[in-house]
């Protein structure tokens, strides 16, 4: 018995190593599908993806059989962010600037992702985590919209169904040609943050930018 203990040992401990580093790479790829698709879209392929981690495409197809099975789990990863943030928002006491910070930081992390905003856009990719995280970002928007409305800072007849067709319009900015997303879509989302006021003040624009 001590000697079957004795070998057992061994492939144990090597087995770790390996467990390491197939989540390694797990999470390379992860990564590389981020930026790829936040590049490229969601035309970009697997062999992209493996390319720009600098592995074999077998190493890919091992791990996300297919492109919906990473681009499910990398927007997943990218839409629970986007639900932290508005959980985050929801701790704050001014109800109409936390809404209005999450939407500028939801909208800017969408900004410089062609891959999110044509999720956004097409609902394309589906998958569980992803119809959980959407219903995360739902109800916290729900929760920061009643808020802002009991402290009397909307102005009446806003609700929370506003908030998917006001992203709409900002990724409709974003998408316009030449556009400059740092610069352009801050000015448009301060216009319409403007007009959700009860009582409607002019804030300085942020600059026009180019859009040509």
């Amino acid at each position: 018995m001590g000697r079957q203990g004795g070998g057992e040992e061994p492939a144990a401990a090597g087995a770790r190593p390996l467990r390491r580093d197939a989540e390694r790479n797990r999470r390379r790829i992860l990564q590389a599908g981020r930026e790829v698709f936040a590049v490229r879209g969601l035309q970009a392929t697997l062999n992209d993806v493996a390319h720009h981690a600098g592995l074999g495409v077998g190493t890919v197809y091992r791990k996300f059989p297919d492109k919906q099975a990473l681009a499910e789990a990398v927007f997943t990863e990218e839409l629970d962010e986007i639900a932290a943030m508005a959980h985050k928002a929801l701790a704050e006491d001014d109800g109409f600037a936390a809404l209005a910070g999450f939407l500028e930081r939801a909208l800017g992390q969408a900004a410089h992702n062609r891959g999110l905003r044509e999720l956004m856009r097409h609902g394309t990719i589906e998958g569980s985590g992803l119809a959980r995280a959407r219903r995360e970002i739902t109800s916290h928007c729900e929760a920061l919209v009643a808020r802002a409305r009991a402290q009397g800072a909307l102005r009446d007849g806003v609700t929370e169904a506003d908030v998917a067709p006001i992203a709409a319009m900002i990724d409709a900015v974003m998408a316009l040609p030449g556009e400059h997303p740092s610069d352009l879509w801050r000015r448009y989302l301060a216009i319409i943050l403007d007009g959700l006021r009860a009582q409607p003040r002019q804030t300085p624009l942020p600059s026009a930018g180019s859009v040509g």
